[in-house]
Formats: C-alpha cells, sequence, structure tokens
C-alpha cells in the first residue's frame, strides 16, 4: 500500500474534494484521482462517493481514514528521525496573519526556506482566522488574545499595543479616562471581541460597541485617521501616525496588557519537526531582534 495512496485519501476525506486536495497536495487532480483509484482497487472496497459538491465519505471510509492518518503521522515521525541531523524536507503549511505576516514574519520563513533547500513552504497570508484541521494546515502564526478551542499554542513572544483615536474625534467626543466609559463611544473593532485593559494588578474586560468593523488592523487605523471611532491597534500599525500626531493615544492610564505571538497547531501528540523549527525561529527572532513597533518590543 503506497504511502502517497493513503496520504492523498486523507487530504481528500478531509478536504472535502478532488480539488481541494490537489491544491493542498500541490498535484492535478487527475494524480489525485488515480491515487484514489488505485487505493480502493486494492482494498477492495469504496472510500468516498463521488457527489457534484465534491466527495464524502463512505461507511468504511471514515473508518479507515482515522488509521490512514495515523499511519501517515507515524510515517512521518520516522522519515523526519532518519532525517540528517537539522535536515527538513516535505512540505509546511502556513496560515500568517496579513497584519505583520508579510513585514515581520516572512523574512523568518525565508530564511527557513534558505536553510532547508529540501523543504516545500507554502503561506497563506489573510487576518481570517483558518480551520487548519479542514482547510490542511501544518500550523497558524496568529497574532492577539486566544480563544479557547481544542487547538494547541505556543506563544512565541509580546506584542503592544494602544487605543487610539484622531484629534478631530476626540474634539467632538471628548477621550475616556478609565475602561468603563468606553461604551459611550464608537469602538472600531475586529468583531465582538471584549477589551482589557490595566487597573493596577487587576485587569478589566471591557464590550465595547460600534458600527465600523473590519478584520485587519491597517483597516482599522484609517477609519481611526478619519475619525469614526477609537481602536485597539497594535503599534506596529500606528507607530507612524502617533509620532507625526495623527493619531492620539487615549486612555494610557489603563493600558492594554500585552498580546502575544502563537503558533498554533492541531491537536495531537507531538509536533512536527517542521512546526517544531519555525516555533523556535520565531522565538529566536523576537528574543535577538526586538523593535520598536509593537512587536517583540
Amino acid at each position: 500500500m503506497d504511502i502517497e495512496e493513503l496520504r492523498t485519501f486523507v487530504e481528500v476525506a478531509d478536504a472535502g474534494g478532488v480539488s481541494p486536495a490537489a491544491r493542498r497536495l500541490g498535484v492535478s487532480k487527475s494524480i489525485v484521482s488515480r491515487r484514489l483509484f488505485r487505493l480502493e482497487a486494492e482494498l477492495g472496497v469504496q472510500l468516498l462517493a463521488r457527489t457534484t459538491r465534491g466527495a464524502a465519505l463512505t461507511e468504511a471510509g471514515a473508518t479507515f481514514r482515522d488509521y490512514a492518518a495515523r499511519v501517515c503521522a507515524e510515517i512521518e515521525v520516522a522519515r523526519e528521525t532518519i532525517l540528517p541531523a537539522g535536515e527538513l524536507r516535505g512540505r509546511l503549511r502556513v496560515s500568517a496573519p496579513l497584519s505583520f505576516g508579510p513585514t515581520h514574519f516572512a523574512p523568518v520563513l525565508a530564511d527557513m526556506a534558505r536553510r532547508h533547500p529540501q523543504l516545500h513552504i507554502h503561506t497563506c497570508y489573510s487576518d481570517r482566522f483558518v480551520d487548519l484541521i479542514a482547510e490542511g494546515y501544518d500550523c497558524a502564526i496568529r497574532v492577539g488574545y486566544l480563544q479557547d478551542s481544542n487547538l494547541i499554542a505556543r506563544r512565541v513572544g509580546p506584542i503592544y499595543g494602544k487605543l487610539v483615536a484622531s484629534p478631530d474625534y476626540i474634539k467632538t467626543h471628548g477621550a475616556p479616562e478609565k475602561p468603563e466609559e468606553l461604551v459611550s463611544h464608537q469602538a472600531l473593532m475586529q468583531g465582538t471581541e471584549a477589551w482589557q485593559f490595566m487597573d493596577g494588578d487587576e485587569i478589566i474586560t471591557v464590550h465595547p460597541r460600534g458600527r465600523f468593523k473590519a478584520d485587519n488592523a491597517t483597516a482599522l487605523a484609517a477609519a481611526a485617521l478619519a475619525g469614526l471611532g477609537i481602536a485597539w491597534i497594535p503599534d506596529g500599525v500606528t507607530h507612524q501616525y502617533v509620532a507625526s500626531g495623527a493619531l492620539v493615544p487615549v486612555m494610557t492610564r489603563h493600558p492594554p496588557p500585552p498580546a502575544g505571538v502563537y503558533v498554533i497547531r492541531p491537536p495531537g501528540q507531538h509536533p512536527s519537526r517542521k512546526v517544531r523549527v519555525l516555533t523556535e525561529m520565531l522565538i529566536e527572532c523576537f528574543e535577538q531582534a526586538p523593535d520598536s513597533a509593537g512587536v517583540g518590543r
């Protein structure tokens, strides 16, 4: 039984179709279809039911998928074990944020590719929270305050931010001095998140309200510059605006606690060596090259 056939089956099962699985694997749809045909022929059972929307697991396929996934994982561990010390190969699929990703994380990924010529790195830059398992990512780099989930997170560094608003907004609406005063202001948010602030050693949580939302910190900065409200934005996005006076820090006596940069991976006993190496390189980057733009400081 060919390991590539097993891995292809698992990808099709998780992606829900041949086309998305082919994109994940970086091969043509015809290759995926041939591998599936050979696997089903060898087993003598139908694993997938082809539909107009993709492919659905049969009862036998649902049972076989978990065994196939474990076999693929064990083979991957075995391959990593026998590689020369430090050498990585295969593919690493990473989801990274559009905010900070190209400027702060892309150089680390490029250095990783330079150090490991046999490693294929595929990175998607988006502020959308991808489903790592359903979309076939090995890991994600995420910035901010983590929500509870079954994913496994490793913090690699801090990220600093502050509340900011334009001088025009402050002139018209005033500036909040205490967290509880935020409820009377227009908040610029990424969604329905809660904001946290320090009051001495105590953390105060506020649920702000506002009519402008965006999933990108640069877009929130643009809204703040337009005078639409108050935003919590990482310093890496706002430091130039604050330096020029285009944005003004507000409620400075109650700063937000530092957020974090995390490497997130699907649940499992052990991270792959590729994910471990990326995590270690990011930690090293934050420790050796802290910057004044709000990441790592």
